[in-house]
């Protein structure tokens, strides 16, 4: 058995995610202890019900063991039946009630309990280096928040707290089980080497089959979003069957490893099913010929008897539910691994003593072995507009990512009043530098919503202060119900150069002293792009700006212009100065005029 595979089962199935961390054991404990610490009042208050309920329903097949012995004892005028039935119907309302109860107190604790993992995993994901959730893809990351969340919602609700009653349940039984019929507690026995060998061969190879079945399902969403998001190229070049295929592959692989697990399970449970018969028979067979040699008694082997038997539905449960967690672990696994991502990439109480901006020796690749900057150094005293130009592919966006502390140099520093920004944390980071990029979000809520995500505390004044600033007051207050008028999806339609106009204004409420723009109006026609660009200058006063753009009128007016090419800063100066010197600059500046 142990050597069998099922023809469908694929090795070559990813093993495991590329992108964000999988949590290591270590850190699943310490989560689930974290989690346990939160709500032990729940747990406790949870196992104290079930210990009443379980209790309760022990009352039964005592009292019919009772009645058992009675009669073959001789005792008819002993037995009273009137009252064995009152008691059994108030055990009985006993267990109910108490049952119900373990039922809304397990509920209570799961919900909180999934309420919480949400809540931390958000947290966790929002706290992390925006270039670490850049690098990890759209598949991956949306596994993780959909199906992981999807997975491990089931065993939150259910799985945790019915592990708990039936743990409780389980140890009840069997200490009754010695109590009231020493012998027969170790005819329970006898079916424990069948269940501990199922189990063992199960558990060995269950928690890797699950990890490759997530990492697989995150191969294909991935693939599917990438192709979505990429329709027209894909479309454009004629690579729809290269997709198609890619696809079929991934989901290929994700299937056979989804078939492996549903194959382990199909030798689990018959070894469960063997169990249970072989407990009932054991007790009944042992103690049966107990019995006949006088060592139990006919009332002991009854209850003994229905003991063992009520055994079944907590055993059940708890290999049921733990083959669930056995899913379960591997989505929280992926889940807290972000937590690893976190400590890794530092969270060091470092503070900048100034607002110099710099870069020493940056050296940066998105690839091992193929970096895009070669040993770039640039200084940008405070209160500078430093204009990033160059041709297309040379580095720019990438140098000012950099700068805003966004990626990590693989070697060299990148600085912000002397505090290397990849120590600092993400929080701290955007209180003093942001980045405004061609990409825009308009969120599903009110335009004041989507403002306030970059200042919480401002008022209807700051927030027009703001859009005033950016020239968008005038179409924001044409709008049916001005600041409260809902946008995004299912609401008023804002067109890119709105859209980017919102983005704008969040970064004026921001109030970052340090701004690095990266073809931040790209989508605005030039007229309009120079009039916002004029409007925006007098928000940016003062402050720090490095601005990226493929129009030379905004490097025109900036203070130092770095001309970046093949990775490296090839020229330095103003823009009079650049002209001059008649070299990279003031060829680009040439073909611009015409």
């Amino acid at each position: 058995m142990i050597g069998v595979r099922p023809p469908e089962y694929d090795p070559a199935a990813p093993q495991q995610s590329n992108t964000l961390p999988v949590g290591s054991p270590a850190t699943v404990r310490a989560y689930v202890r974290e989690l346990a610490r939160r709500h032990r009042g729940d747990f406790a208050l949870l196992v104290g019900v079930n210990t009443v309920a379980v209790l309760a329903s022990m009352v039964g097949p005592y009292l019919l063991g009772g009645l058992v012995q009675d009669m073959s004892d001789g005792r008819r005028d002993d037995v009273h039946l009137g009252r064995t039935v009152a008691f059994f119907l108030t055990a009985l309302a006993v267990q109910a009630y108490f049952v119900r109860l373990v039922r809304l107190r397990g509920a209570i604790l799961g919900e909180l309990m999934l309420a919480d993992l949400r809540e931390d995993f958000l947290v966790r994901s929002v706290s992390l280096p925006p270039g670490v959730l850049e690098r990890a893809g759209t598949g991956d990351l949306l596994s993780r928040i959909t199906t992981d969340i999807d997975r491990l919602a089931n065993a939150m609700r259910e799985a945790v707290p019915e592990l708990a009653i039936a743990v409780v349940w389980a140890g009840l039984l069997l200490g009754a089980l010695a109590v009231t019929s020493p012998p027969l507690a170790l005819s329970v026995l006898v079916a424990l080497p069948v269940l501990l060998v199922g189990v063992r061969w199960y558990f060995r190879r269950a928690p890797q089959a699950y990890r490759s079945e997530a990492a697989g399902y995150a191969a294909v969403a991935a693939v599917l979003a990438e192709s979505v998001d990429a329709g027209r190229t894909i479309e454009a070049h004629g690579l729809g069957g290269r997709r198609e295929e890619l696809s079929r592959q991934r989901i290929g692989q994700w299937v056979a490893w989804e078939r492996y697990t549903m194959w382990l399970r199909t030798v689990l449970f018959p070894v469960i099913n063997a169990t249970h018969t072989l407990i009932l028979t054991a007790v009944l067979m042992i103690g049966g010929a107990f019995a006949l040699n006088g060592w139990v008694s006919a009332g002991e082997l009854t209850t003994g008897a229905l003991y063992a038997q009520m055994l079944v539905d907590p055993v059940n449960l708890i290999l049921r539910w733990y083959d669930e967690l056995q899913v379960a672990q591997v989505s929280l696994a992926r889940l807290v691994g972000v937590r690893e991502v976190e400590e890794s990439a530092g969270d060091e109480e470092i503070s900048p003593q100034g607002r110099e901006v710099a870069a020493d020796e940056v050296r940066f690749g998105y690839r091992k072995g193929a970096d895009v900057l070669h040993g770039i150094s640039l200084s940008v005293p405070p209160g500078t507009r430093v204009a990033l130009v160059g041709p297309s592919g040379a580095g720019k966006s990438t140098l000012g990512r950099l700068l805003a502390g966004i990626y990590a140099p693989r070697s060299g520093e990148v600085t912000l009043g002397g505090a290397e920004l990849a120590r600092m944390p993400a929080e701290r980071v955007r209180e003093h530098v942001a980045l405004v990029n061609q990409e825009h979000h308009v969120f599903v809520g009110t335009l004041r919503d989507n403002l306030q995500l970059a200042r919480a505390a401002a008022v209807d004044e700051d927030i027009w202060e703001a859009l005033r600033a950016v020239d968008a007051e005038d179409w924001a207050r044409s709008l049916s119900d001005g600041l409260d008028t809902e946008v995004g999806s299912g609401g008023a339609v804002l067109t890119p150069a709105q859209a980017q106009q919102l983005a704008l204004a969040r970064l004026v409420l921001a109030d970052p002293h340090t701004l690095v723009l990266d073809e931040a109006t790209s989508l605005l026609d030039p007229r309009a792009a120079r009039h916002l660009e004029r409007s925006l200058s007098r928000v940016l006063d003062g402050r720090t700006v490095v601005a990226i753009a493929h129009r030379l009128h905004t490097a025109h007016d900036a203070d130092v212009i770095a001309v970046v090419e093949d990775g490296r800063i090839s020229e330095l100066g103003s823009h009079h100065q650049l002209v001059e010197a008649d070299g990279a600059y003031a060829a680009l500046w040439r073909s611009w005029h015409g």
